[in-house]
C-alpha cells in the first residue's frame, strides 16, 4: 500500500517572520505546507502488516516551501528553520 492510501491531503498557508540573510529585512511570510490527515478506516484490500501500519500512522504537515524571496530586496533565501515536517 502507499503512504497516499492512508491520508487525505490539503494544502495549508501559514504566516511565519523570517529575517533576509541579504539586506536584514524583518518581514512576513506565506510559507506552503501540505496537510495530511488520517483516513477513518484503512483502505479495502489491506493486508494484516498494512493494517498495522495504518493503525501506527499520525496527522502531519510537510513543508513544501524551501526558499523564499525578500519583500525589499527580492532575493531569494533558504528559509533557516531545518524543521521542515511537524506532527499534529
Amino acid at each position: 500500500m502507499n503512504e497516499q492510501d492512508f491520508f487525505n491531503e490539503k494544502q495549508e498557508l501559514k504566516t511565519a517572520t523570517f529575517s533576509c540573510p541579504h539586506c536584514r529585512e524583518r518581514g512576513e511570510y506565506q510559507v506552503r505546507w501540505l496537510k495530511r490527515t488520517r483516513k477513518s478506516a484503512p483502505p479495502r484490500g489491506a493486508n494484516e502488516q498494512d493494517r498495522a501500519r495504518f493503525q501506527k500512522s499520525r496527522d502531519y504537515m510537510v513543508r513544501i516551501d524551501d526558499m523564499l524571496a525578500c519583500n525589499r530586496c527580492r532575493r531569494r533565501f533558504d528559509i533557516p528553520t531545518s524543521q521542515s515536517v511537524v506532527f499534529i
